[in-house]
């Protein structure tokens, strides 16, 4: 059974601070993933950093802590999603910025309190749901900024 999600808000929801100021690191082993998230939200001006790897993304985290959400595959090789994900709320500098983890695995439950135990704020199943994702992502970004403000 298909799902139509219509947009619920509008542009004006959003614009705390302008979208060209809003960075947002990708982290998914697979290239068509991180290609297709990329097309999906660069429609709305955000600024997209890719890491194919938990590992990639901590080392762009060391150079770059401006990061106003991380969307993060779970399932990867080496460092998986949680762990990642674990290792980036250990930093101060980090620990404030909102993971939505993106995984396959629906309706877990153990999988989703995992994820929300350790600082998750939000899941997004494959495959992606365009208008979902960016409903979830204009959500985690507008209350982020209502609480930092």
């Amino acid at each position: 059974m298909a799902v139509q999600i219509k947009s619920v808000m509008d542009n004006s929801q959003l614009n705390l601070y302008p979208k060209a100021e809003i960075k947002i690191l990708v982290v998914d082993d697979r290239e068509d993933n991180l290609f297709s998230i990329e097309a999906i939200l660069e429609k709305d001006n955000y600024t997209i950093v890719k890491a194919n790897s938990g590992r990639a993304a901590l080392k762009i985290l060391l150079k770059q802590h401006d990061f106003s959400l991380i969307l993060m595959d779970v399932q990867m090789p080496d460092l998986n999603g949680f762990e990642t994900a674990n290792i980036i709320y250990e930093r101060d500098k980090l620990k404030n910025i909102p993971i939505i983890f993106i995984t396959a695995f629906n309706y877990d439950e153990e999988l989703l309190f995992k994820g929300y135990r350790l600082g998750g704020v939000d899941y997004i199943y494959k495959p992606i749901n365009p208008e979902l994702l960016k409903v979830k992502v204009g959500y985690s970004l507008n209350y982020t900024a209502r609480i930092s403000s």
